[in-house]
């Protein structure tokens, strides 16, 4: 289900209002100590919180930041919903809740996940092949080897078969192109056994396009 869906968004604020009332019934329950543990649980889960996304956000301050102030939001929100269900209806509903709570967190995980790897999986055509292209025999030398190194970059990329397909065709029109124009050059970059990716035009001599 999507939650973005027309019945999803208004369940959800139900939800949250209902969650909220029985946060300020859990607070207003709570003892002095009580309500110190809840806070001091806070400032971990924001502290945990703020260490994972440093691991990620490489150094932006913004996302440690939200990554805090939210791991300690939810914190403190959960235990003082558990809080007041155990005033509300013992600690059974207490139990029912916290798995409830547990299993939709699971599946908000898993869900993000799926759209994780659905995302990555999905093809994407290479832009420089997109438009009309210049023949290649209309390149310079220069431009021959740019060639040449934008396909081998663009071949690690994801892309749908089509596109694919015209980004071999391409490439070989390439090669064969710096053969005709300097069959020795062409030959000696060969020999090199040069790396994937290398630029050819070094190899060759400048010549005229046909």
């Amino acid at each position: 289900m999507s939650l973005d869906g027309p019945l999803v968004r208004p369940l959800l604020g139900v939800l949250a209002v209902l969650g909220a009332v029985v946060a300020v019934v859990g607070g207003l329950a709570l003892p002095l100590s009580g309500i110190v543990a809840v806070v001091l649980a806070g400032l971990v889960s924001g502290c945990l919180g703020a260490g994972l996304a440093r691991e990620s956000a490489r150094g932006d301050r913004r996302v440690v930041a939200d990554a805090a102030w939210r791991s300690a939001a939810v914190a403190v929100a959960a235990l003082l919903v558990l809080s007041g269900t155990s005033v509300l209806g013992g600690a059974v509903l207490s139990l029912l809740v916290a798995g409830a709570g547990a299993l939709g967190g699971l599946g908000w995980w898993l869900a993000r996940e799926r759209r994780a790897e659905l995302e990555a999986a999905r093809p994407t055509a290479v832009d420089h092949l997109d438009g009309p292209l210049p023949p290649v025999a209309g390149l310079s030398t220069e431009e021959l080897g740019r060639e040449w190194t934008r396909t081998t970059a663009a071949l690690t990329g994801r892309m749908d078969v089509a596109a694919r397909q015209r980004l071999v065709a391409r490439r070989q029109e390439t090669l064969d192109e710096m053969e005709r124009r300097d069959p020795a050059g062409f030959a000696r970059w060969l020999a090199d056994t040069p790396l994937p990716g290398s630029d050819p035009a070094g190899h060759l001599r400048d010549g005229d396009p046909a």
